[in-house]
C-alpha cells in the first residue's frame, strides 16, 4: 500500500539541502506547480488504494507524492522504466524532486505496477494541468496549433491487377499443397496452375502501350480465369480435409492454421478477381476506397499529395500536430 505522505529526511539530506544544492529551474517549477495542486495526490492516493481490501495494512509501497513525480519525470525525459530507476538513484537532485531523498529506490517493475493502477481519468487530470502549468509560464499557448502530414509506406510492390492475381494464384497453391503434406491425403480436383499463371502475368507486363488496346483483355481474362479456377478448387479442399485429424498435437495446430490462412486468402482473392474484372473487362472506374493494393498489407492505401517525383504512394498518411512555442 502507499507509504506515508510525508517521507521524513534524514540528517544527510538537511545537511545537503542546507550547503544550497537545488532542483535544476525546469524541475522547480514543476514541483512548485505540483505542491498548489493536492488534488492530484488525492486523486492518485484513491488509484493506488483501489481494489485494496484493507489499505491501512501490508508492506508499504510507493508514496502517491513518489509515483506523480516520478511518472512527470519519465514522461518529460522520455525514459523508460530501467533508466527511470537509474537515474533517480544515481542523482540526488532527481531524489529531491521525486520525493525519495535518501530512501531506496525500487526496482523499475515497482513503478511499472504503480503506473498501472493509475486510472484513465487520473492521467487526463494529469495531463489537463501540466499542459496548463507550461501555458501559465509561457511555455506553451495550448492555443495555436500547426499541422502537417508525411506517408509512411507500405512494404509492397507497385500493384498492378496482373501482379495481385499472381500474388492469389501462388500464395493460395503453396498453401493447399502444404495443407495436403500436412494431413497425407491427395487433394482430389486442384491444379497446380502457378506456370500458367506467371506465364500470362509476365506477357502482361511485356506489352506495349499500343499492344494493351488490342491483346490486354484477352490475357487478362485467362489470367482472371485461372485465379479463380484456383480459388474455388482451394474451397473444395477446404472440404475435403474438414475431417482430417492427427494424433500428435503439433502437426493438428499447423493443419488448423493452414486451414484458416487459406480461407483469408481465398477471401482477398474473391475481391482481387472482381476488381480486375470489373476495372478491365468491363471497363469500369473502381473506387479508390473499394480497392486492394496487396493480399499481404491490406490496410494499405492510395494517396495523392501532388507531388512530382512521388505523384502516389502506397501506405498510410500520419497526421503530425505541433504546439508552437512563443
Amino acid at each position: 500500500m502507499p507509504r506515508s505522505a510525508q517521507p521524513q529526511i534524514s540528517f544527510a539530506d538537511w545537511e545537503l539541502l542546507q550547503q544550497g544544492i537545488s532542483l535544476e529551474p525546469l524541475l522547480q517549477s514543476m514541483s512548485d506547480f505540483l505542491d498548489d495542486h493536492e488534488e492530484m495526490i488525492k486523486a492518485v492516493r484513491r488509484d493506488l488504494e483501489g481494489g485494496l481490501k484493507n489499505p491501512g495494512t501490508g508492506r508499504s509501497g510507493l508514496t502517491p507524492q513518489q509515483v506523480l513525480r516520478s511518472l512527470i519525470l519519465m514522461r518529460v525525459k522520455n525514459w523508460d522504466y530501467r533508466e527511470l530507476r537509474e537515474r533517480i538513484t544515481d542523482g540526488y537532485t532527481l531524489r529531491q524532486f521525486t520525493d525519495f531523498y535518501c530512501q531506496p529506490v525500487p526496482k523499475h517493475e515497482a513503478f511499472n505496477r504503480a503506473f498501472n493502477r493509475l486510472t484513465p481519468q487520473t492521467l487526463q487530470a494529469v495531463n489537463d494541468l501540466v499542459v496548463q502549468a507550461a501555458a501559465d509560464v509561457g511555455l506553451e499557448e495550448g492555443q495555436k496549433l500547426r499541422v502537417d502530414t508525411t506517408v509512411v509506406q507500405t512494404d509492397i510492390h507497385h500493384p498492378t491487377d496482373n501482379t495481385l492475381l499472381w500474388d492469389v494464384v501462388r500464395v493460395v497453391t503453396r498453401l493447399v499443397l502444404c495443407l495436403a503434406a500436412a494431413v497425407q491425403q491427395h487433394i482430389q480436383g486442384f491444379r497446380n496452375r502457378t506456370r500458367a499463371a506467371r506465364r500470362r502475368m509476365q506477357e502482361i507486363q511485356r506489352l506495349t502501350p499500343k499492344e494493351r488496346h488490342q491483346r490486354q483483355v484477352k490475357k487478362y481474362r485467362e489470367l482472371i480465369g485461372i485465379a479463380e479456377e484456383v480459388v474455388n478448387s482451394a474451397r473444395k479442399a477446404l472440404q475435403q480435409t474438414r475431417k482430417a485429424r492427427r494424433k500428435d498435437l503439433l502437426t493438428a495446430v499447423a493443419i488448423g492454421e493452414l486451414r484458416k490462412e487459406i480461407d483469408h486468402y481465398c477471401k482477398l482473392g474473391d475481391r482481387v478477381i472482381d476488381q480486375a474484372g470489373r476495372r478491365v473487362l468491363q471497363g469500369e472506374q473502381v473506387p479508390n476506397a473499394e480497392k486492394i493494393y496487396s493480399i499481404f498489407e491490406t490496410h494499405t492505401d492510395l494517396i495523392k499529395r501532388g507531388k512530382v517525383q512521388t505523384p502516389m504512394e502506397f501506405g498510410h498518411k500520419v497526421f503530425l500536430a505541433e504546439v508552437p512555442k512563443g
